[in-house]
């Protein structure tokens, strides 16, 4: 884990991304790569204009400023802190960003859900899922302690579940955590019988590991819904983090039937963890 990631917009949500991705850069002795983007039109920069020009180093020298203060924080102490500022907000510059520096993961604060609007669908956070291909951590509240001693990866063992699978087996053998691997059963989803699920995992693991040693991680329950049954099994094991597989460009949805991964990471009070198919 040399180096992480963190997009920022000087709020509250950003802060709560930066002091997680501390604790894990303390522990690992990561860099951070702090990233703001700027709304700043294509007009402005190229402009031969001297008010635009002066407007758009007025611009640059306040996000200047604001990383100063932003960064000013007692848990960033002894941790290589670099700020990047890109000029637009192109949330597809974010991979950029971490295929040029080599990153390993991108950490993003996020409200989640909140009322009626789901915040997270749509908004910034979910425009860099799309186009990361790194897995993202996004966080929602302060994180008081973060230590992932467990992972909750929820698959339906599909076939195009294979690689996101390997990429959350990586990462988390990195970060030291024990992943549990659930399957859930329910009306909402492909029902199957438990001849078929076991056919399916055994399947999959000979695919993805070449051999069927994990198949004691793998964890078949069943619920009134493939979230719910997500949900409640993180909770009864206590995990720390509950990583779903996205499609990328397609956002978090369509990888169960419906749109069960944006709905857990919408509604999950857990950090959520997401590997690109």
């Amino acid at each position: 884990m040399k180096k992480i990631i963190v997009p920022v917009d000087f709020s509250e949500y950003s802060e709560f991304a930066l002091e997680a991705a501390a604790s894990l850069a303390q522990k690992f002795g990561s860099e951070l790569i702090v990233l703001h983007m700027l709304e700043l039109s294509n007009a402005i920069i190229s402009s031969a204009n001297e008010t635009l020009n002066q407007e758009a180093v007025f611009y640059l020298k306040l996000a200047e400023q604001k990383f100063e203060a932003f960064l000013d924080k007692p848990y960033l102490k002894n941790i290589k802190v670099t700020p990047v500022v890109k000029h637009f907000k192109v949330w597809s510059e974010v991979n950029d960003v971490a295929l040029e520096h080599n990153a390993d993961l991108i950490i993003m604060g996020s409200q989640g859900s909140s009322g009626i609007k789901e915040v997270l669908i749509g908004s910034n956070t979910e425009k860099v899922v799309r186009y990361a291909n790194i897995p993202v951590l996004v966080i929602k509240h302060n994180p008081i302690l973060l230590d992932f001693e467990n992972a909750v990866f929820a698959s339906d063992f599909s076939e195009e579940a294979v690689e996101p699978y390997l990429k959350a087996k990586a990462t988390f053998n990195k970060l030291g955590t024990k992943m549990h691997l659930v399957y859930v059963n329910s009306p909402d989803g492909n029902f199957k019988s438990s001849v078929e699920i076991d056919k399916v995992v055994a399947d999959f693991l000979k695919k993805s590991d070449g051999n069927l040693d994990n198949i004691k991680r793998v964890n078949i329950v069943s619920d009134y819904s493939i979230e719910k049954g997500i949900l409640n099994f993180a909770n009864i094991i206590g995990a720390d983090v509950i990583a779903v597989p996205t499609h990328g460009r397609k956002g978090l949805s369509h990888f169960f039937e419906g749109s069960v991964s944006e709905d857990i990471a919408n509604h999950s009070t857990l950090p959520v963890m997401t590997f690109k198919i």
